[in-house]
């Protein structure tokens, strides 16, 4: 009878290293806290059993207690050292912790990108440097706009003369049913400050005309073309040509994409190389006009995005050169080469 008293307290005992153990874990207390706790159970475990001394029933009771002891320690060791050496992988970078350079709340966001061997404690400064412009807060400019701030990009300028309408929410991602009706430059603004705080947006809420291409353009490191008519674009082109900075130009229709990196100053093509002449009024139909597949925007905006954050960087390899091509509805994707020409109209002797 004794004895069965004994075995059924010493089994509310592991009860309650069990019991103390979950507490500390739901309720998020101190880790030493939750060990204190648990060796106060178990020290009044062994306490009992040692205090008994009633034949070997007892003496067994001791050295479970003890042996329990034991494992317990080595598996509080064992889950220390493992944090600890997730404390060392996530560890910042002396030149990203000098004084003022990033926030904590900013190394602990972009800590994936700072283990990041291509990108790493540098990259992430660059990031911090830099300067982009979008062209178009639509369908494209969502995702390149939420990629770009997210990533920690410092200063990200975004050009629209246009407003949000319900039919732009099936895609462009940035804005929300409640802010119908405001231009889409303040409305994507909200959502990037919602998303970082740490990063400036510069919204532009007029047309890109050619009266402004050129100062707007020349105030940025990279600019991202993100529009659905060809006037812009190759506005846009002759822009950054002239002011020597480069560009990521995206376009999609129905169900099909392309994107490539435009770098004439580094001897790469501009647009106009590529597409010399523009297609003849109805050959190319704007979204509104052919319709758009709703994930497509996203696809190409945030190759766009990678491109850029690789180009900052210097990160891999850019599509510099090379122009890739997405067919969503087949799900095929090649990229092909493109030259620059000598008799380019735009960037043509430039080097």
């Amino acid at each position: 009878m004794t004895t069965g008293l004994f075995v059924l307290l010493s089994q509310f005992g592991l009860i309650g290293l069990a019991v103390v153990a979950v507490i500390g874990w739901t309720r998020d207390w101190p880790r030493v806290k939750t060990y204190a706790w648990l060796a106060a159970v178990w020290a009044g475990c062994l306490a009992s059993s040692w205090l008994r001394r009633d034949g070997e029933a007892a003496e067994g009771w001791v050295r479970f207690w003890i042996a329990v002891g034991l494992i317990g320690v080595l598996a509080i060791l064992y889950g220390e050292g493992v944090r600890r050496l997730k404390r060392r992988r996530l560890a910042v970078p002396a030149e990203v912790a000098q004084p003022g350079a990033f926030r904590a709340a900013e190394l602990d966001r972009y800590a994936r990108h700072i283990i990041l061997r291509e990108i790493g404690g540098p990259g992430q400064k660059r990031l911090k440097g830099a300067k982009v412009l979008v062209v178009g807060a639509g369908g494209l400019g969502s995702p390149v706009l939420l990629y770009l701030a997210a990533a920690g990009v410092g200063v990200i300028g975004v050009i629209d003369d246009d407003v949000v309408e319900g039919s732009n929410l099936q895609r462009q991602v940035i804005h929300t049913d409640g802010r119908i009706g405001m231009p889409k430059v303040f409305s994507a603004e909200v959502a990037m400050k919602a998303l970082n705080p740490f990063i400036e947006v510069r919204p532009y809420h007029r047309k890109l005309t050619g009266e402004i291409a050129l100062d707007l353009v020349g105030e940025f490191d990279l600019v991202l073309d993100g529009t659905d008519n060809f006037d812009t674009r190759y506005l846009v082109n002759r822009a950054c040509v002239a002011a020597g900075v480069p560009l990521i130009s995206g376009a999609i229709t129905q169900w099909e994409g392309q994107v490539s990196l435009f770098d004439p100053a580094k001897g790469g093509p501009c647009y106009a190389c590529v597409f010399p002449v523009r297609p003849a009024p109805g050959l190319v139909p704007t979204c509104a006009e052919a319709g758009v597949a709703a994930p497509l925007p996203g696809v190409i905006g945030g190759i766009m995005a990678m491109e850029a954050v690789k180009w900052i960087t210097g990160a891999g390899e850019t599509l510099a050169g090379r122009l890739l091509i997405h067919d969503g509805l087949y799900m095929e994707t090649r990229v092909i080469g493109v030259k620059k020409r000598v008799d380019c109209e735009v960037c043509g002797g430039r080097h």
